[in-house]
C-alpha cells in the first residue's frame, strides 16, 4: 500500500514534475538542468534557480481559474508552471523584452502547456505588463526592480498578490483596495527588470 507523501498535496511540487526544466532550455545547458542554479538562456538573461522559483510560485499561491501576469517570462518555464497552477478555466499571460527568447519559449509553451491557457507576448515600448489586458490575480515578476513599479500596482486585482524582487529582496505585496500589505521574504540576485521612467 502506497503512504501518503506530503508533495502529493503541493500544487508547486505537482507543476514543477509535469513541467521538466530541461525543455526551456538551450541544447548546450539542457545537461545541467537539474542543478540547484540559474542557468544562461541567451542576451545575458537566465532561466531561474529551481529553488528560487519554488519560493516565488509558493508566496504568490496561484489558484485555479486565476488570471496570471509572468512578467520576465524569458524561457517560458516560469509561464508553463503557472499554466499548470491555473489549470484549464486560469489564463496565464507572460511578457518578454528580449526578442531572441520569444520564439523558443513560445515553442517550449507549446510542447508543454496542452491548451492555450498561456501565451507569451513581446512587451511593448514604453509599457511594463500589460495594462490593456488587466486587472490580473496575481503578477509574478522575474527581474529585480529597482523599486515598486506602479503601473504593475494598477494591473493587480483587489484581494491580488503580486511576488517581484526589489532591491534584492523578494517582496509580497497584497492589495486591498487601495491599501498594499507588503512583506519581505529574504535576498535574492535576478537579472534587473527594464523599467521606462
Amino acid at each position: 500500500m502506497r503512504t501518503h507523501d506530503a508533495r502529493d498535496d503541493d500544487p508547486v511540487a505537482r507543476a514543477l514534475r509535469a513541467v521538466p526544466r530541461e525543455q526551456f532550455l538551450p541544447a548546450e545547458v539542457r545537461d545541467r538542468a537539474r542543478l540547484d542554479a540559474p542557468l544562461p538562456i541567451g542576451d545575458g538573461q537566465t532561466n531561474s534557480q529551481p529553488s528560487t522559483v519554488v519560493d516565488m510560485l509558493r508566496l504568490l499561491a496561484v489558484h485555479p481559474g486565476q488570471r496570471v501576469l509572468d512578467l520576465g517570462s524569458g524561457s517560458g518555464w516560469t509561464t508553463a508552471l503557472l499554466a499548470h497552477l491555473v489549470g484549464p478555466t486560469g489564463r496565464v499571460l507572460g511578457v518578454e523584452r528580449q526578442q531572441s527568447l520569444l520564439d523558443p519559449a513560445r515553442e517550449a509553451i507549446a510542447r508543454t502547456v496542452p491548451d492555450d491557457r498561456a501565451e507569451i507576448r513581446a512587451a511593448l515600448p514604453g509599457v511594463l505588463g500589460l495594462p490593456e489586458d488587466g486587472p490580473f490575480d496575481r503578477i509574478l515578476v522575474s527581474a529585480g526592480a529597482r523599486r515598486h513599479p506602479p503601473g504593475l500596482v494598477e494591473q493587480l486585482a483587489d484581494g491580488g498578490v503580486m511576488v517581484l524582487p526589489v532591491a534584492e529582496q523578494m517582496r509580497r505585496i497584497v492589495r486591498d483596495g487601495e491599501e498594499l500589505h507588503e512583506s519581505i521574504h529574504g535576498a535574492y540576485r535576478f537579472v534587473p527588470l527594464i523599467e521606462d521612467d
